[in-house]
């Protein structure tokens, strides 16, 4: 039997939390840790014995739903086989050569080569150094600054933290770095002036981003980096005709296009890739997340013919590539993602995610669309995030204070469903499991609304809304 009084102190006084008010924690002023001691499918156990349904996959990772012993096998296969050796000067593994074929063949653009590391944030971390040193190799040393958008997320680690689009990433940490630029978010409903259609409203993105790049130079600018749809920056898929205009302009000027496809990736937009969906033609695509369904860590950064042909022409005049980890294209994670992507492909997730996150899609729309709190209702294939605000025809938020998207969060988990309050607005968002049934879509709405209804009710007993 597990004794959870000691696994929280041994956890309250020894782990350093991500994302936790520290001082709150230390304290025990915000309770004792979750300890989480199973899963299945869609739910999670806690010590406690309380279950959850997992309406956001851990962090929109687990796309194939716990406890698939397929991979636990597949991974202890391998670590009795050969649990490490490096990629280093050539060296590779039968799994490790398998998924890099395999990412090739399946990513979207015109793909050549895969570099492997750990998280996404270590990927956008080498495709930011690929910017610069195949700008280097083909003579234009000045175009390095690479444009994300604000509410645009990337990562946390320094260069990566820096693309990520949201002050609380930077705050007292001396980011975002020197060279990295931001542009703005593709959000209709907030970005939109009055009258403004979606497409004229894309236009408007796309003369913003040029006007960007010509003030700044266009031999100093080598990419934008982007998700095709917005992950945590509030779950927003792009309004019509942005990617086509926004690609115009990247081509006009010579520069790469970095799709971040870490969310998106492996079916949870209902395409293979966001970028498929969206037709979207990367240079460079990162990848994670989905690859391993969070089993065990890995990233890819997949780069394309255009970067790659330059990378191997100046070989013989540069040298070795002189980029990697020690646990760059680890054997065991490899297996994994293989395993994984066995079952994306047999149980046709890709597809599911269309057909299921439709009548999620749906359902979403029936039940809050209509709530006077409620300003949007968004979302494509199994994305999706509820917008609130204090008065939906004039679009006034709440007061910060209130923390209504929080408040509901946390309705939700007393109900056994785990939705994640949004930054950047009072925003509830589910990335659910792809394997999720409809039956589930409609516990998970139904708990989500019971949620929302009781504060409601209790932000009209304070006076809040209207």
């Amino acid at each position: 039997m597990i004794d959870i009084k000691t696994i929280a102190e041994r956890d309250r006084t020894s782990v350093l939390h991500p994302f936790t008010q520290l001082k709150e924690y230390a304290t025990g002023k915000i309770g004792d840790p979750t300890i989480v001691t199973g899963a299945q499918g869609v739910r999670i156990q806690d010590a406690e014995g309380r279950s959850y349904i997992d309406a956001f996959a851990g962090l929109y990772c687990v796309n194939i739903g716990y406890g698939r012993t397929e991979v636990a096998e597949a991974i202890a296969r391998q670590a009795h086989k050969l649990a490490y050796y490096h990629t280093y000067a050539a060296h590779t593994t039968e799994e490790l050569a398998t998924l890099s074929d395999r990412l090739v063949r399946m990513a979207p653009g015109k793909p050549s080569k895969v570099f492997f590391g750990l998280s996404g944030s270590d990927a956008n971390e080498t495709q930011a150094k690929l910017v610069w040193y195949y700008n280097n190799l083909r003579g234009k040393p000045k175009k390095k600054k690479i444009i994300s958008r604000d509410r645009g997320y990337h990562g946390c680690s320094v260069v990566s933290g820096s693309m990520t689009g949201m002050s609380f990433y930077h705050d007292h940490m001396d980011l975002p770095f020197p060279g990295i630029l931001h542009t703005g978010a593709p959000h209709h409903y907030w970005g939109a002036e009055t009258g403004e259609t979606q497409e004229a409203f894309s236009r408007r993105r796309a003369a913003e981003l040029e006007e960007l790049i010509l003030r700044e130079g266009p031999d100093t600018v080598g990419a934008f980096i982007a998700e095709p749809v917005l992950g945590t920056g509030g779950i927003t898929p792009p309004p019509a005709g942005y990617w086509r205009d926004i690609q115009a302009v990247l081509r006009r000027y010579d520069v790469l296009l970095i799709a971040d496809e870490v969310i998106c990736g492996f079916g949870r937009t209902g395409a293979d890739f966001g970028s498929t969906l969206y037709e979207i033609e990367p240079d460079l695509v990162t990848v994670a997340k989905g690859l391993t369904s969070g089993y065990v860590p890995l990233s890819a950064a997949i780069v394309g013919e255009k970067v790659y042909a330059v990378m191997e022409e100046a070989a013989d005049r540069v040298g070795a590539f002189s980029h990697g980890y020690t646990y760059s294209g680890h054997p065991v994670a490899a297996a994994a993602a293989n395993a994984v992507l066995d079952i994306v492909e047999k149980e046709h997730l890709s597809d599911r995610a269309r057909i299921v996150g439709a009548h999620f899609q749906n359902r979403l729309k029936e039940r809050f669309a209509q709530l006077e709190i409620v300003g949007e209702v968004r979302g494509v294939g199994l994305l999706g995030a509820i917008e609130f605000v204090a008065d939906r025809h004039t679009k006034r938020r709440f007061d910060p204070q209130l923390k209504v998207g929080a408040r509901i969060s946390k309705a939700a988990r007393d109900r056994g469903l785990i939705a994640r309050a949004m930054p950047h607005g009072d925003i509830l968002g589910f990335a659910p499991p792809l394997v999720v049934s409809e039956a589930e879509i409609d516990e998970i709405v139904e708990l989500a609304h019971g949620a929302t209804k009781q504060v409601l009710d209790e932000l009209s007993k304070e006076s809040a809304i209207g």
